[in-house]
């Protein structure tokens, strides 16, 4: 090691990492906050003509599922694609919004690979 270089941890890559430290006590403030938030959430999710409802919780709890009579005179193998079809729609618009929830808790924080 040449004499006056230290281990490269100057006053200035302290500061870095005091910074890094915040903004991580930041992002896991506010994941908690929107993991309350996303428990509380109601998304709908419909099969096909809106015969069967499915709701799940922000992050992808199923709640309830709702098929309405003319649902069941389907029979039982398209009864069983339209609640298939309804958990993928809900699963896909509840992930979307965690997503889009994430991704405004992360921005502004250059997070490196976010």
């Amino acid at each position: 090691m040449t004499k006056g270089q230290g281990f490269g941890f100057g006053l200035g890559k302290i500061k870095e990492l005091q910074e890094a430290f915040a903004k991580a006590q930041q992002v896991q403030a506010g994941a908690q906050q929107l993991q309350q938030e996303l428990e509380q959430m109601e998304i709908e999710g419909f099969s096909e003509g809106k015969l069967v409802k499915v709701i799940m919780s922000g992050n992808q709890e199923p709640r309830s599922v709702t098929i309405l009579p003319e649902a069941l005179e389907k029979g039982a193998d398209e009864l069983s694609q339209l609640v298939t079809d309804a958990m993928k729609d809900a699963y896909t618009q509840s992930t979307e919004t965690m997503r889009t929830k994430m991704e405004e808790l992360t921005s502004g924080l250059n997070l490196p690979g976010l």
